[in-house]
This record gives structure tokens, C-alpha cells and sequence, in this order.
């Protein structure tokens, strides 16, 4: 777990630079910076999808796993709680800016291999690359939308945790296809939340997180009954 913790310590020591930079810019410039991550949160969306979607085995799945996730998620009003909770904290828009930080750091090849490769080989080299690049993310995101963005160290450390621990123990679980159709969803989220920054869609992204689940189960359901 130790290039998780080093990936956490990058996103805590990225926000705490980022929010010192959040006081010295002009709203003006804050708005560009907007403009800019919501760009780059729409293009990487958009990567995942183009990526990932020609290898998948089962190229409904997203869609059901969507469809599925989303009702679950509106059930359990998942979105409202999330920003009842930040709104404890902060009275600005960081809520939207921890949903969108929590699917690019957790959403990606490097988040999802790096502690697969970490608990089966020893190789650290994916989660040192991925803390790095987090660690720069942060201090963008906190430039935007403050300090605040280093609680999603606490979800990545959970995220990664379960997947270390997936490798350990479900290895037969955590097969290609699988990662492939998580990436495939996550790439829809993120691509979803670019577009609630831009302003040309709202999204409510968090009640889409329970597709992410959806894979899971349906994996588990063929290993089993295969």
C-alpha cells in the first residue's frame, strides 16, 4: 500500500499548494481555470470511452450498468446527501468539485492497474506515475475550487485499497475485461461531470456511482455460474 499512501500524500500536498494560489488569483482568472478542467475532464471522458469501448466483450453493459447505477443512485439520493455534507464545510461549490475530482483520480488505468500490479508483482511504477500526475490535478483543482479537494484522498486510499486487496484475494475477479468495462463507465462519469462544469449539462455524477458496481456483479455472476 505504499504507493497509495505516497498518491494520497501527492493529492493532499497538491491541494494545500493549490488553494495558496486560489487566494492570489482574480475571479477572472478562476473562471478561465474553470473553463480549462472542464475541458480536459470532458476530453479524458471522452479518451476512456474511445479507449476502451472497440475491446469490450459485452458492449451493452455500460448501458444497463447506467441505467441500473443511475436508479439506484436517485433511490438512495445519493447526490443531495453528498452535497448536504460538503455544505457542513464549505458553502461554495466544492462539491462539484470533489465529484469531478473522486472520478479522475480514481477512474483511470493507472488507479485501477497500478495496485493490481503493486499487490501481485511488487511494481510500483503505475501508482508513483499516477501519484504524480494526481498530485499536478490537484493543484488545479484547488486553485478552483480550494483546499477542500484533499478529502478525495481519502476515497482514492479506499479505492485502491479494494483493488489491492481484490488482487490478493478475488484474482480470478479482476480479469481485463472486466477493468475494461469500469473504465468504460467511468470514462461516461467523467465525460458527464465535464460537461456540468461547462455549464452545458448538469449531471447529478454521483448518483450515477453505483454503475460502477454493476460490472462487478455481473463478472462475478458468470465466474460462478460458468
Amino acid at each position: 500500500m505504499g504507493g497509495t499512501i505516497f498518491n494520497c500524500v501527492m493529492i493532499i500536498l497538491g491541494s494545500g499548494i493549490g488553494s495558496l494560489f486560489k487566494k492570489g488569483i482574480k475571479e477572472r482568472y478562476q473562471e478561465v481555470v474553470m473553463q480549462a478542467m472542464g475541458l480536459a475532464a470532458t476530453a479524458l471522458g471522452i479518451h476512456a470511452i474511445v479507449k476502451y469501448m472497440p475491446i469490450s466483450e459485452y458492449p451493452v453493459l455500460f448501458i444497463v450498468s447506467l441505467a441500473i447505477g443511475g436508479l439506484v443512485g436517485e433511490k438512495l439520493e445519493l447526490e443531495a446527501k453528498f452535497k448536504r455534507l460538503v455544505q457542513r464545510f464549505s458553502k461554495t461549490n466544492l462539491a462539484e468539485g470533489l465529484s469531478t475530482a473522486i472520478l479522475l483520480f480514481c477512474i483511470g488505468s493507472l488507479s485501477i492497474l497500478g495496485p493490481v500490479e503493486a499487490a501481485l508483482h511488487g511494481n510500483y511504477t503505475y501508482l508513483i506515475t499516477n501519484g504524480i500526475l494526481d498530485g499536478i490535478t490537484s493543484i488545479v483543482l484547488a486553485t478552483t475550487f480550494g483546499v477542500g479537494i484533499a478529502f478525495t484522498a481519502i476515497v482514492l486510499f479506499l479505492w485502491q485499497g479494494f483493488f489491492y486487496l481484490g488482487a490478493l484475494y478475488m484474482e480470478n475477479y479482476l480479469t481485463t475485461e472486466l477493468l475494461a468495462e469500469i473504465s468504460i463507465i467511468g470514462g461516461v462519469l467523467i465525460l458527464a461531470s465535464g460537461l456540468s462544469i461547462l455549464g452545458i449539462k448538469k449531471f447529478n455524477t454521483i448518483n450515477l456511482l453505483p454503475s460502477l458496481i454493476i460490472p462487478f456483479l455481473f463478472f462475478m455472476g458468470l465466474h460462478i455460474f460458468s
